[in-house]
């Protein structure tokens, strides 16, 4: 099972409202690391009335979960006013993007362009039709994709 992937955030008060008001996720967990000056938010697409409230049953449940994003805010860089990460797609290109699947890419960017969301693709953009890339505050990239439409777009 694919568990999580690690995004390394600046302003985790950005971070968290893209990810839970923009993509509708929910925070599952958050770890405070005093001694190491950082803290994790583990987000995902689970209903909140099924997160446990005892704190070691939610900590096992939060890593049963497939697929959530653990956002990592080292403390202090909300501050730094020339503090950035790289998100992998300019020169040393490494790690790419996440993807989002959504019942309606084109109603999804709809939303995303009345709430400000930078777009590196559109859904008409380009040659792959029907799919698009946003931006999340720190910049990292996100695929938005129809599951139904990804059979033309791969045939």
């Amino acid at each position: 099972m694919m568990q999580q992937t690690m995004l390394r955030v600046k302003d985790p008060k950005k971070s968290l409202d893209f990810y839970t008001s923009i993509l509708g996720m929910t925070l599952l967990q958050k770890f405070d690391f005093p001694s190491m000056r950082f803290t994790l938010y583990f987000l995902g697409y689970e209903d909140k009335k099924e997160i446990p409230g005892d704190v070691k049953e939610r900590t096992a449940w939060t890593f049963s979960r497939r697929a959530t994003i653990e956002l990592t805010h080292n403390w202090g860089t909300e501050s730094e006013e020339n503090q950035s990460y790289h998100n992998g797609n300019t020169d040393p290109r490494g790690f790419g993007h996440i993807g989002i699947a959504v019942p309606d890419v084109y109603a999804a960017c709809k939303m995303f362009e009345e709430h400000g969301v930078t777009f590196v693709k559109k859904p008409d953009d380009g040659k792959m039709k029907g799919l698009a890339f946003i931006q999340d505050p720190d910049g990292y990239w996100i695929e938005i994709l129809s599951p139904n439409n990804m059979v033309s777009i791969t045939a």
